[in-house]
């Protein structure tokens, strides 16, 4: 019997159901299986005597002497099942749990299929059904958010890769003020914040580490300039005191931020924590505590929660908040309604 595509995907999805402890496979069952995996990638579908051809070849001793034995069940059906619970014909290191779990992982990735930035995930889903015969739930059963109409996310995976790669890039710029630049980056890491993508690498123009938006990125092109290695930044650690994606400069400093919620809005807090440092410095009050380099990325959260939160300290920065609110209660005051019949 020849060995091609099709044969080894009915072999496969065989394997998987004689492995499986939890079921028990009748001859019809093993059919629907394999027809099932052999409609999805090449629309074919095959019979009980090439089933029990697979059966029989599987068996054979100098193909893969694969232990399956027939297990009688009520009436005149009988199931089919290893009797070495360990054993496969592909020595598959994942466990019947472990596919059921990998198969939530691609039901899971597969609602980001469809998307500019994503079409490397149709390669690597399609690569694990196949792999392991496993087909996802056809029932949209989970939703991520997600912003298909942002621009640059075309770029996103190309500077991945090249963020892998080391790949030197051109890149063309233009800031929300100022001109349209060209700088040469040495790409580090990619990082997603609030629905919206940041490269960060080395700029040989201006010998920093910066961080561009996607959605500012005009264009980008390969180079030939070495790459600049990072020799001094480990992302792990990077955004530990930080809220967001801005890395402020030396001289702001870590600061334990002190806030007071309404008693409402204190438990969804405790729940979806502001930040990894945060701690409850007294319940009763409805007081807790995070320890931040405050940058404006942290005045956005705290803006989020009004009315319901209040900064207590440091003072300076309860001041500066402050400010924002009556700069702000400003416009609304200063509005002239004109009244009209």
């Amino acid at each position: 019997m020849a060995t091609n595509k099709n044969a080894q995907l009915r072999y496969q999805v065989l394997d998987r159901c004689f492995s499986d402890f939890h079921h028990k496979y009748t001859i019809d069952e093993l059919i629907d299986k394999v027809n099932d995996r052999l409609e999805d990638m090449y629309g074919l579908e095959v019979g009980v005597r090439q089933i029990r051809e697979d059966i029989k070849y599987m068996r054979d001793r100098i193909s893969y002497n694969a232990p399956i034995k027939a297990y009688p069940l009520e009436g005149k059906k009988c199931y089919y099942r290893y009797t070495d619970p360990d054993f496969s014909i592909f020595k598959n290191e994942l466990s019947v749990e472990d596919v059921n779990k990998l198969r939530s992982t691609i039901d899971m990735l597969s609602r980001y299929r469809g998307l500019p930035a994503n079409s490397w995930l149709e390669e690597v889903i399609s690569n694990l059904e196949y792999r392991f015969g496993i087909k996802p739930n056809s029932e949209n059963l989970v939703s991520f958010e997600q912003n298909s109409q942002l621009k640059g996310l075309e770029y996103l995976s190309p500077l991945i890769d090249a963020t892998i790669n080391h790949t030197t890039l051109s890149i063309t710029y233009r800031p929300y003020s100022g001109n349209e630049y060209n700088d040469t980056i040495s790409p580090y890491y990619a990082k997603e914040y609030h629905n919206r993508w940041f490269l960060f690498g080395y700029c040989e123009e201006t010998g920093t580490v910066v961080t561009l938006a996607l959605d500012r990125i005009q264009n980008y092109s390969v180079t030939d300039k070495p790459f600049h290695k990072n020799e001094s930044i480990d992302f792990n650690t990077y955004f530990n005191d930080v809220i967001g994606v801005t890395i402020p400069n030396d001289e702001v400093k870590v600061e334990t931020i002190v806030l007071r919620f309404t008693e409402h809005r204190f438990p969804y807090v405790l729940s979806k924590p502001i930040h990894q440092s945060q701690q409850v410095v007294d319940a009763s009050s409805y007081t807790i505590s995070i320890r931040v380099r405050p940058t404006k990325e942290l005045d956005q959260v705290i803006f989020s929660f009004i009315p319901d939160v209040e900064v207590l300290s440091p003072k300076w920065y309860r001041q500066e908040i402050e400010n924002k609110i009556k700069e702000n209660l400003q416009k609304y005051l200063s509005v002239n309604v004109l009244c009209t019949d």
